[in-house]
Parts: C-alpha cells; sequence; structure tokens
C-alpha cells in the first residue's frame, strides 16, 4: 500500500541588514507586490506574512524590517519585529548581498544565530550583479560565518534560483496543517497594503530625512454599493512644518503626484476605480513619542 506524501508547512522568517532585498524576495515569490520597495535602506517597519501555496505544502513567508543600530524609538520597534521573528519560525532565512563582502553588520547579524533551534538557511542574493568567480568566494566567505543548512544563491531581481530555493525550504518544513486559506497571499488588512503604497510613494519621490519622517493612515476606506468605485481616505505625517512643506510641494504638485501614483498602483490591488484623497498634517517627534508610534501601529 503506497503512503500518503505528507502535506508541510511552516513560518520562514526573512532577515538581514537594510536594503538587501528582502521585500522584493518575497514579492518575486509570491509572483505578486504584496510589499512596498524602494532604494532607501528602513522602508520595512512592520513584519508582513506573505503565504506561498504549493503542491502538499504551504510557505508563510515573513518579511521583517532590516537589522541595525536603532537610535529613535521607531527603529528599535522595527529591530525588534525582526528579531522577534527568528524566535516563532520554523525557519530562518538569512539574507545578502553577492556584491558586498562579509562585513561587521553580517557579522553581528550571524551572532544572533547560534541560539536558533530552527534550520537557518544562507540565501545570497544579487548574484546578477556580480562575476561568478567572484561570486564563488562570496559564498565561502558568506558561509564561514555560521553553520548554515542550506547556502541558496538567487537574484530576487530577476527570480534566478528562485524556485529552487522554494523548493529547498518546502522539503526542509516539517508537517503541518493548512494555515491560510489558498486563495489569499497575505493576511494584511486591504487598508494597511494601500496605507504602506502610498508610503512607498513617499519614500520614492522625496528625499533627504522626509521618507523616514512620515507616516500613513487610512481614514476611511468606502466602497459604493455598485462596486464601481473606492473612496479612500489617507493622511500623511510628518515631524516638521518644513516637512509638510515638501510633501506639499510648489502648489500642491508633490502631494498631487504621490497621490496619482498610489491611486493607479491601488487600482491594480483592487481591481476597481479609486478616488484617493491625500491630506498632510504634522505631529512633532512623532517617532519619539510611544503614544503615537502605538496610535500608529507601531507597538
Amino acid at each position: 500500500m503506497l503512503s500518503k506524501t505528507p502535506f508541510r508547512s511552516g513560518f520562514v522568517s526573512i532577515i538581514g541588514r537594510p536594503n538587501v532585498g528582502k521585500s522584493t524576495l518575497l514579492n518575486q515569490i509570491l509572483g505578486e507586490k504584496i510589499v512596498i520597495t524602494s532604494d532607501k535602506p528602513q522602508t520595512t517597519r512592520n513584519r508582513i506574512q506573505g503565504i506561498h501555496n504549493l503542491p502538499g505544502a504551504q510557505i508563510v513567508f515573513i518579511d521583517t524590517p532590516g537589522i541595525h543600530h536603532a537610535r529613535s524609538r521607531l527603529n528599535k520597534f522595527m529591530v525588534e519585529e525582526a528579531l522577534s521573528s527568528i524566535r516563532e519560525v520554523d525557519l530562518v532565512m538569512l539574507l545578502v548581498e553577492a556584491n558586498r563582502a562579509p562585513g561587521d553588520q553580517e557579522r553581528e547579524i550571524a551572532g544572533l544565530l547560534p541560539g536558533v533551534n530552527v534550520p537557518v538557511f544562507l540565501v545570497v542574493n544579487k548574484i546578477d550583479l556580480i562575476d561568478p568567480d567572484i561570486l564563488a568566494e562570496r559564498l565561502t566567505a558568506y558561509a564561514e560565518l555560521f553553520p548554515f543548512r542550506e547556502v541558496v544563491p538567487v537574484s530576487a531581481e530577476t527570480g534566478e534560483n528562485v524556485e529552487r530555493l522554494v523548493e529547498v525550504v518546502r522539503d526542509t518544513l516539517p508537517e503541518g496543517p493548512v494555515y491560510f486559506p489558498d486563495d489569499i497571499l497575505t493576511d494584511l488588512p486591504e487598508r494597511f497594503i494601500v496605507a504602506e503604497i502610498v508610503r512607498e510613494k513617499v519614500f520614492r519621490l522625496t528625499r533627504d530625512e522626509i521618507p523616514y519622517s512620515t507616516a500613513v493612515e487610512v481614514d476611511s476606506f468606502r466602497e459604493r454599493e455598485d462596486g464601481g468605485l473606492v473612496s479612500i481616505s489617507a493622511t500623511i505625517t510628518v515631524e516638521r512644518d518644513s516637512q509638510k512643506g515638501i510633501i506639499i510641494g510648489r502648489k500642491g504638485a508633490m502631494l498631487k503626484q504621490i497621490g496619482s501614483e498610489a491611486r493607479l498602483e491601488i487600482e491594480r490591488l483592487l481591481d476597481t476605480k479609486v478616488f484617493l484623497e491625500l491630506f498632510v498634517r504634522v505631529r512633532r517627534d512623532w517617532s519619539e513619542n510611544p503614544n503615537i508610534l502605538k496610535e500608529l501601529g507601531y507597538r
């Protein structure tokens, strides 16, 4: 009598220093963009779960904020989000960059791993940006940081070897239940994703300290009864009056561009027409105020 192949499932935390491509990798695995990205570090602030269903398996990947030396209360929250994730999962993936030799940040993060009681993979990203001979040297150098269960080179941007990574993760996970319905990509509410899309446009379109001093809340999210339009109102919070002026721009040009680009992406997400209204307010030093941080969802 043939034995039934066991169903495998589990939670997989993706950790690493800021800007190594964690969010890009998760989006590539899912085949859909559920996590915002930018070329600026510390874009991701919360743990974000992406659900990947395979024949006989369900993998819940967790994108985490970059691990760094945090100063503000907000940044300390972000680092704790990442560190707490490695204590609550079935597998940990440390993501590093092939085009960067191991440095102090990578060694410090690897130094957190000896207490981890689940398999740890080393995933070497951005292999499309490096010569194959140098890649071999980098793989060896990174592999010396910790006795990793697997070492997998990938390109999150192009998708090279990502399918192989997913296969190895699936084969390593334990037998388990189906945690989520098979027709969803994330457990995040639409309001959260909409707020993140607006925040991403701020990151991409503004400069200097502006992105790091902003938070976005969705104030209202109303669907018309005939399903023909979704009306959304959101507020961008900044810390100083000068930042508010930059976000709004001359004659409202910057805020209009942020809203226009965000609306198009939200429409693709919701598959319907969207009316998006944006406001800007100043809440001084919100990133250091524990009560405001809690109010904005950074608990």
